[in-house]
């Protein structure tokens, strides 16, 4: 193994199998020394990966000392989405070769599978707020993620403010990482340490797998009426079709919808009888269309077309996607001023 880069080989006080093979594919593994070090100098640390490196499941898992040879610590880490939550845990307790609930648990708004022995706990932002509110120096939690920082909400504005007041007030040896995908790491350097002092905290970089790409654009259908008129939807199963035709016949194919049920019930009604495998990915999709989404294709296997929310879509990485296609719409809050409430529009 390289120097420098954490050893996955050591189990921890369990009989689980970790599973080393999938662990030692993920690039973020390069940069798990640094930040470790980064959290011992100064207690915080901005994490930026690209997508599908690994941030979200090795990363707890190393500060935890599951694995590697780190000391034992209880982590949280915070997700914007449910889905993102069970998904998350579902990976890391798969990593470990254990079953959610053991050392790898999850809390959400009505559900929670977690007990003693839970070194790494996953949950919403919306539940780590109330738990701040109910006990600010978050007792026996020794390192909090916050995990696509980037997706600014109000939850998880309110609850950055809560932990970087709880570290420069209370608790100084609680640890705190803000991980994202994206560049603007120099901004939360910044606020994790605005009333510490000191400077900015320490930024760590991961790097990532590049895959090139080429853009095709489809014409959008003459129609009036509403964009999420069931033209729009019949336009991206026709260019779904024709991109996974004779010569695309061994891709995988992922069309983003907008955000909701209706419209993604709709797609898969259309794509009755492909040759392919229709999964539905969504907020409200069961665990286990979850979990076979996550799991990808077996080499071979059938093709499979995961229709996704762009919610799904900014939340998850989803193996063997060689195609996607982009409604390009989405659905953001508007106030109606007519009737007196704010609603989602297209």
């Amino acid at each position: 193994m390289d120097n420098g880069v954490l050893p996955f080989l050591r189990a921890y006080e369990t009989e689980c199998v970790i599973r080393n093979d999938a662990l030692d594919r993920l690039p973020v593994r390069h940069a798990v020394p640094e930040l470790l070090a980064a959290l011992a100098e100064r207690g915080t640390a901005v994490l930026s990966a690209p997508p599908g490196t690994g941030k979200t499941t090795l990363v707890p898992l190393a500060l935890a000392g599951l694995i590697g040879d780190g000391p034992e610590r209880r982590v949280l880490v915070a997700e914007p989405r449910r889905m993102a939550v069970r998904a998350a845990a579902r990976r890391m307790a798969w990593l470990l070769g254990e079953e959610v609930g053991g050392a790898v648990g999850f809390s959400v708004r009505g559900e929670r599978r977690a007990g003693p022995a839970t070194r790494v706990e996953v949950v919403t932002t919306g539940v780590l707020l109330q738990r701040l509110q109910r006990d600010p120096e978050l007792a026996g939690v020794d390192v909090v993620l916050l995990d696509e920082c980037h997706e600014r909400h109000l939850d998880a504005d309110t609850a950055m403010a809560f932990l970087v007041d709880v570290r420069a007030a209370l608790r100084p040896e609680l640890k705190l990482i803000a991980a994202s995908a994206t560049s603007d790491a120099a901004a939360w350097a910044d606020l994790l340490t605005v009333l510490e002092g000191g400077g900015p905290a320490p930024v760590v970089r991961s790097r990532g797998e590049g895959h090139g790409c080429r853009v095709f654009f489809a014409e959008p259908p003459r129609a009036s009426g509403p964009r999420t008129a069931p033209g729009w939807i019949r336009r991206c199963c026709v260019t779904w079709r024709r991109r996974s035709g004779s010569r695309w016949s061994a891709m995988r194919g992922r069309p983003l919808l907008p955000a909701g049920y209706g419209e993604i019930a709709r797609t898969a009604g259309l794509l009755a009888g492909v040759d392919a495998e229709v999964l539905q990915l969504h907020g409200r999709a069961p665990a286990a269309v979850q979990d076979a989404v996550l799991r990808g294709t077996e080499p071979g296997g059938r093709r499979r077309v995961v229709l996704a929310t762009s919610v799904a879509e900014s939340s998850l990485t989803v193996p063997g996607v060689r195609i996607v296609v982009d409604s390009g719409l989405a659905r953001e809050p508007r106030t109606d001023h007519a009737r007196g409430w704010a609603r989602w529009r297209p």
